[in-house]
């Protein structure tokens, strides 16, 4: 069953954090390259290159570096990924990594121009989507929210070719929800990181910069052997 309301979470390195404080929003890879703004990148440079050449089918159109990406769920393969050391050229630690966590509902009140994709975006057969109701029928709830749940979402992703409805779980746990262009930080619920030391890190930053959002640590959001 669809999760009400729907989440969505974005991972970053939180080298990037005092940056988009400073912005005031989450700004998708085009505009970031046209500002000529230097992020920490923590993601696979072939997906990246295949996301700057695929174009979203339908409107509002553009690249999909056009557009600002969520996961609807924490603790995803592609953070997996770093964690595991399977990004090259990513060094980073889980505890490098932030969660920008925030709803559909308030991106839509925003009137932000938005796109969804059943499984991730990159894969030739995703399909795309931008009508709100059909979330609850596109998106794999099911696969998404089975037990074992780690704050409501199941703590397993990986493909298992024997099993019906698992030959494809881990692209369908990435689908994804994205906003284009940008997204204002005021539209972000919570930062979730997953120690102590890493929370006051962001708190530091955020009273710095004078944004008022809470940072939490969300162990369930990690790889933390739970």
């Amino acid at each position: 069953m669809m999760p009400d309301p729907v989440r969505l979470f974005h991972i970053t390195a939180i080298d990037n954090l005092r940056a988009i404080c400073k912005t005031g929003k989450l700004i998708c890879k085009n505009e970031g390259a046209a500002q000529g703004s230097h992020y920490q990148n923590i993601a696979h440079t072939g997906a990246q290159g295949a996301r700057s050449l695929k174009d979203v089918p339908i409107p509002p159109g553009g690249n999909i570096h056009d557009y600002v990406p969520f996961y609807f769920a924490p603790r995803s393969p592609m953070l997996c990924a770093i964690h595991n050391g399977r990004v090259e050229g990513c060094t980073l630690q889980q505890s490098d990594i932030i969660h920008f966590e925030t709803t559909v509902p308030r991106v839509i009140a925003h009137e932000s121009d938005i796109v969804f994709y059943d499984r991730n975006a990159t894969l030739q057969f995703s399909v795309a989507y931008t009508d709100i109701s059909l979330l609850a029928t596109e998106v794999a709830w099911d696969l998404l929210t089975e037990s074992p749940r780690l704050d409501g979402f199941c703590k397993y992703f990986q493909n298992r070719p024997s099993v019906d409805g698992y030959v494809d779980r881990m692209e369908r746990r990435l689908a994804e929800f994205l906003v284009k262009n940008s997204l204002p930080i005021n539209c972000i619920t919570r930062i979730g990181v997953s120690n102590e030391e890493t929370a006051e890190e962001v708190r530091r930053i955020l009273v710095e910069t004078g944004v008022k959002l809470k940072a939490e640590v969300m162990r369930d959001w990690y790889f933390m052997g739970q």
